[in-house]
């Protein structure tokens, strides 16, 4: 395994006092209420009071400033407190926030991680030793019976979708700036395959930044519905196409473009599948390419992030795949990804790290 120095220094020797490990048992123990009650103290306002308080705020005035009950106050506080999400002056009984408080409050990561986990994952997690044991989507019950969440996402409750399409689209909106340099600066672009390309956001900034480019989004015929509300009357929109198909249907071909296809775009989409589906899917790629097409996949592969908690994010995300998404995929390493390209025939030419938050393009070429 190759890890980057973050990565290494974290995950290859104990870095905890033994006293500091028992800490973290019990934390992973309690973890639930840890999530919950510091949800709260963000939904209720409690901790923008504590940060925007010069001298910090007594319980009293906290519950003044909240509505809610000297009991629910209490609790809430002295949790965070054992949490570490607040601080407490003893001489004064005046709470402020701390620097994990902070993060809580004003990384927009973990604010988004906070709203995928509560509305969409929550309840799921129940059933992930199902999910792991039979290989399918046990948690994804809690909202209906579908195969995979990608068919029920047009028919999920309004915050739920609100919540998985902020986090979709978080993680690859902030890639898109230096992404689209790559695809259409240094290789000119002209005609794409947008593979799973959902509400054709990536789409649109692509007819945006370039006014020549043709884009044909293929995704499950629902999500192609979609599409077309969301990029009707849209700048470039009359450049965006869409191609229904199941991409789990292995007789499912990719169209052939007359005239050849320059690029093949996949965002954050292999990693909903296993590995011998992505095998499949690149093959079925591979046959609408010719010798000057590329295959651009955007993944954020764990094993090349900078830093730690980037990491941490993505291989909890995994398990969100494995109990409500789909059962059998995941947030992929760059040996996964490799293994998967050259099965399916095709030759890693380039790989571009460090995009916004953490992702990287692997540019496939055919295998010579």
């Amino acid at each position: 395994m190759n890890l980057t120095p973050a990565l290494e220094k974290a995950y290859t020797k104990e870095p905890l006092s033994a006293r500091e490990a028992q800490r973290l048992a019990e934390f992973i123990a309690w973890g639930p209420v840890v999530f919950q009650a510091s949800r709260l103290m963000v939904k209720f306002g409690i901790l923008d009071m504590l940060r925007d308080s010069d001298q910090g705020l007594t319980r009293q005035e906290v519950c003044a400033k909240t509505g809610l009950t000297d009991y629910a106050v209490k609790c809430l506080l002295e949790a965070s407190l054992c949490i570490g999400t607040v601080l407490v002056d003893p001489a004064t009984d005046r709470f402020t926030i701390s620097k994990t408080g902070w993060f809580l409050l004003n990384d927009p990561a973990t604010r988004v991680n906070i709203d995928f986990n509560h509305d969409v994952n929550y309840e799921g997690w129940f059933h992930l030793e199902e999910a792991l044991k039979e290989g399918r989507p046990a948690g994804l019950e809690h909202f209906g019976s579908w195969p995979t969440i990608y068919e029920a996402l047009s028919e999920l409750p309004a915050q739920v979708q609100k919540s998985w399409f902020g986090f979709d689209h978080f993680y690859s909106d902030s890639s898109f700036p230096e992404a689209l340099k790559i695809i259409f600066d240094e290789h000119h672009v002209r005609s794409l395959y947008d593979v799973g390309g959902n509400t054709g956001k990536w789409a649109l900034q692509c007819v945006g930044y370039n006014p020549d480019v043709e884009v044909t989004i293929l995704d499950l015929p629902q999500q192609i519905g979609m599409m077309r509300e969301n990029v009707a009357g849209k700048t470039g929109a009359e450049r965006i196409k869409g191609f229904g198909i199941n991409l789990l249907d292995t007789e499912a071909t990719f169209p052939q473009r007359e005239g050849g296809l320059d690029a093949i775009w996949m965002s954050q989409f292999l990693d909903c599948f296993s590995m011998e589906q992505i095998v499949g899917i690149l093959q079925r790629a591979k046959a609408a390419m010719n010798p000057h097409t590329r295959i651009y996949i955007m993944e954020t592969l764990w094993d090349r992030q900078r830093f730690e908690p980037a990491a941490f994010c993505l291989t909890m995300t995994s398990l969100y795949f494995t109990a409500l998404a789909n059962g059998n995929s995941k947030m992929y390493n760059t040996e996964d990804m490799q293994q998967c390209i050259s099965e399916a025939g095709l030759e890693l030419e380039q790989i571009h790290d460090n995009l916004g938050q953490g992702h990287s393009i692997l540019v496939c070429k055919l295998k010579n």
